[in-house]
Formats: structure tokens, C-alpha cells, sequence
């Protein structure tokens, strides 16, 4: 990976992909949250297996929902160490239940955290800051202090902040307070494993 001459010049960046990634995302309905792979595997805290199951996942996932659902729902699928958060929006109840079942069926799914809201699809607007919130609060946790930034997974919908990863509970404290004072963070949602000092220390 490219490194920076200061985090200033990592925000930007950051700041920058997540625009591009709203450009390319508004084209389909739906989504795999998995983005910037291969550079930052050897810093991730999960497996290489994990890793590439949850790439697997998000593709099976989002492949299995398009064959249910066609074109009437716009659902996000993202996994972090098997566990699966799901995103955007459906019709209805039926529909909101039956994404939950038909990703729970997929291979290697641990969890589901069915996050679909009941409502219209956001305009290109509300897609835009969502997409800049993401890059605001990864901007945030690159800023802080004792904090391993691929340690997490962030992801933004009509301004509620997911936050996901294997973290101890002082960094998820430490995460949650960045991403709930990041400008435009309406709600802020933990989806985190949470680990031992031990383990973490383990890790490194």
C-alpha cells in the first residue's frame, strides 16, 4: 500500500474513493460492500479464510437476493468475519423477511443483520452524503489515536453509521464516539465482535 506523508493527504484519499464509489454503486440495485481488497489483508484481523469467504459471501448473497427480488428492492450486502449486514431498502415486510432467509441459506453465513428499511429508494442526493459520511468517519477513525483503521468496516445508509470488525471493547468505544460526533452521523449502530486486550495483543 501507498504510504502517505501525513493522514490529512488519507483523508483525502479516502474522501475521494468513497465519491467515486457512490458514482458506481447508483448504477445497481444491488451491492457487495466488500472494496479496497488485497493491500489491506495482511492488516485485517480476520483470517485469510475469513476473508476470502466473506468476498464469497457478498457475491453469493447479492447474487441469490437479485434471483428473488429482480429489480424491486436495492439491498447493500456487506460481510465482515461471516457475519452479514444488509442494507437499503424493500417494499415490505414479506420482502424485508424473505432477504434475511435467503441470505441466512447462503454458505458460511454466521449471522444476519437485516438493517432494510420499508421505504423509496434515496435520491442521488441522499446516496451522495451517505457516501461522504462513510468517507468522513473512516477520515475520523484515521485521525484517532490508538486505533487500527482496517480493523473496521464502515458503512452509511440515509445517515445511520454501521459500524463492524473484531475489536476490542475500548476501540469500539473509542469508533463509536468518532463516527457519533462525524458531521451528518444521524444514529450510530455497533455490529462489532468484540475481542479481549489479550487477544488483540496476540494479534500483532
Amino acid at each position: 500500500m501507498k504510504r502517505f506523508s501525513s493522514t490529512g493527504r488519507l483523508a483525502a484519499s479516502i474522501l475521494g474513493v468513497a465519491a467515486l464509489a457512490a458514482t458506481v454503486s447508483a448504477c445497481a440495485p444491488l451491492m457487495v460492500g466488500g472494496a479496497l481488497t488485497g493491500a489491506v489483508v495482511a492488516t485485517d484481523r480476520r483470517s485469510s479464510g475469513a476473508q476470502l469467504d466473506d468476498q464469497g459471501i457478498e457475491l453469493r448473497a447479492a447474487s441469490h437476493l437479485r434471483e428473488q427480488m429482480g429489480s424491486r428492492a436495492r439491498i447493500s450486502v456487506t460481510s465482515y468475519n461471516r457475519r452479514v449486514l444488509l442494507t437499503g431498502e424493500v417494499a415490505n415486510e414479506r420482502d424485508k423477511a424473505l432477504a434475511s432467509e435467503t441470505v441466512s441459506k447462503t454458505d458460511n453465513v454466521a449471522s444476519v443483520f437485516n438493517e432494510l428499511e420499508i421505504t423509496n429508494s434515496p435520491t442521488f442526493r441522499e446516496k451522495a452524503e451517505d457516501t461522504l459520511l462513510t468517507g468522513r468517519v473512516k477520515a475520523g477513525l484515521v485521525d484517532a489515536k490508538n486505533l487500527s483503521t482496517n480493523s473496521f468496516k464502515v458503512v452509511s445508509e440515509r445517515g445511520s453509521v454501521f459500524l463492524m470488525g473484531r475489536v476490542t471493547q475500548r476501540e469500539a468505544d473509542q469508533a463509536t464516539e468518532v463516527a457519533r460526533t462525524t458531521k451528518g452521523a444521524q444514529r450510530v449502530v455497533r455490529l462489532f465482535e468484540i475481542i479481549s486486550e489479550e487477544e488483540l495483543a496476540r494479534m500483532k
